[in-house]
């Protein structure tokens, strides 16, 4: 378990107290799974103050703009790489909870000319803000002040969210303290040497398999070559005990290991040498499961669970996805304290969600799949000495960095890809986003820092982490972002 540092500590005590003398307000938290989890934690922190308050679903490209209107405004998952206090004034209280790159030192409570700022960083206090603590983490941490330790599991929905996992393929650093809590209370199990396959609880393992795309492989987008490996390994594919296609979740540790071993085999034919130390943890991990949830259900998986957070937030329904965890919330008070009297109109309720969830899901995975093939049909990916890009004209641009993970598959794995869509019919500005395979994580790559540099030097916004981030540019600075993007990254990228 991982504590935290007294100086840090420090400051969650001042944000409780500055939360308590708080009557009206408001937060912003990011649109994808980490910022609603952290909005999640947060509202129901100031729920059970009985505070009056506000939550606002926000992108990057307008926190420059926001007015600073309430007592105390709080930013969650976003904040820290933006001038957001640009519209303070002399009664302002500022709080921000973010793990992204900072632009502003640990000692800029001392320079301002208005009532409050705090902003606690992991990064302040020597963490890795991309895989030792995300905004939903630190969100969690503060709920910790005031006794909340049930909202643990929110904290860990979070991180897997952010792929706070992704070199490692398990929880480091202050995310275990919250994997402990979490843990703890009864609320969350995990799965030790486990298969790194997305859609444990709820796909056929063979379409779990074909969907391995970090290194192209014979399984690649291919169920017949992954249905042809499993018999090879003398693994069902078919569950005896309910006739249903075996998914990841049911398969012995015999299995496991033996499917492990064939993906090393299979990944080290793929990839230079100097990358074959991290293969394992392309293919093995942790996972964790929320153990109130039903089996076969995406809400048993933590990492299918935050993809359907995100799918909402990309369909511009954020409220649904806050309202699906502010009821688990609930529904989890009740089973802990064993009194459910009122767990038959949570369930109720819950219900009605899900099938609400279950709609923009849908549409959801129609939309990227449509995208996705025409992309890979049309060739339309284009590579540079450093990276690849394509255009994602006509794409929404809540979700082109989801398209652009999923895609890459379809390029070429030794490079970034970075993908084009307009902001808005209103804004023609454009929205980028970068994607890249885990093994370049392992070269020490910090795209966020990157983009962010590009992207302010032509009068924009960005920034993130090193493997996943993003940037807003004017719509006539395209070919100097590709340009400069493609210097910076020269001579850093291993392509032999």
């Amino acid at each position: 378990m991982t504590n935290l540092p007294p100086e840090m500590k420090e400051k969650y005590e001042e944000a409780k107290e500055l939360i308590e003398n708080s009557n009206d307000i408001k937060i912003y938290s990011h649109t994808d799974c980490d910022g609603i989890s952290s909005g999640a934690i947060l509202s129901s922190i100031l729920k059970r103050l009985g505070k009056e308050f506000e939550i606002e679903i926000v992108n990057l490209d307008v926190l420059e703009n926001i007015p600073i209107e309430h007592e105390l405004t709080i930013f969650s998952d976003l904040g820290s790489g933006q001038p957001v206090d640009k519209n303070a004034n002399n009664d302002s209280k500022i709080l921000i909870l973010d793990h992204h790159p900072p632009l502003r030192d640990v000692n800029y409570c001392n320079t301002i000319n208005y009532d409050t700022y705090l902003e606690i960083n992991p990064i302040f206090y020597g963490f890795d803000g991309s895989g030792e603590i995300c905004g939903g983490g630190l969100c969690y941490l503060l709920a910790k002040e005031f006794g909340y330790d049930d909202l643990s599991w929110i904290g860990i929905l979070a991180a897997i969210g952010d792929i706070q996992n992704g070199k490692t393929g398990r929880l480091e650093g202050l995310n275990r303290t919250i994997l402990d809590d979490a843990k703890e209370l009864g609320l969350l199990n995990i799965i030790e040497n486990d298969l790194s396959l997305y859609g444990r609880q709820t796909r056929p393992l063979f379409v779990a398999l074909s969907y391995f795309s970090d290194v192209e492989l014979p399984i690649t987008n291919n169920q017949n070559e992954s249905i042809a490996l499993l018999k090879k390994l003398n693994i069902n594919t078919r569950n005896p005990n309910n006739d249903m296609a075996v998914r990841a979740c049911d398969l012995s540790q015999d299995d496991k290991n033996s499917l492990m071993r064939e993906l090393v085999l299979m990944i080290s034919k793929q990839i230079p040498p100097r990358y074959m130390m991290h293969i394992p943890k392309l293919v093995m991990g942790e996972s964790y499961e929320f153990t109130n949830e039903e089996k076969y259900t995406f809400l048993r998986d933590a990492s299918e669970f935050s993809t359907a957070m995100n799918a909402c937030v990309r369909n511009n329904r954020p409220e649904v996805a806050l309202k699906l965890l502010d009821l688990t919330i609930k529904r989890n008070e009740y089973l802990m304290s064993e009194n459910n009297d009122f767990s038959m109109d949570i369930d109720g309720e819950r219900a009605v969600v899900l099938d609400e969830l279950e709609e923009i899901a849908k549409s959801h995975r129609y939309y990227l799949a449509k995208n996705i093939q025409m992309i890979g049909d049309s060739g339309s990916i284009i590579e540079k000495d450093n990276l690849q890009y394509f255009d994602g004209n006509g794409i929404r641009s809540n979700v082109v960095g989801t398209i652009a993970g999923m895609v890459l598959s379809k390029g070429n794995w030794r490079k970034p890809i970075i993908a084009f869509a307009k902001v808005s019919e209103d804004n023609e500005d454009l929205k980028i986003s970068l994607r890249c395979s885990k093994l370049l994580a392992y070269d020490g790559i910090h795209f966020g820092s990157i983009i962010r540099e590009v992207a302010q030097s032509l009068g924009g916004s960005g920034g993130g982490h090193d493997v996943a981030c993003g940037a807003y540019i004017p719509q006539d600075k395209k070919d100097e972002f590709l340009n400069s993007m493609n210097e910076k990254l020269e001579g850093k990228l291993v392509l032999e």
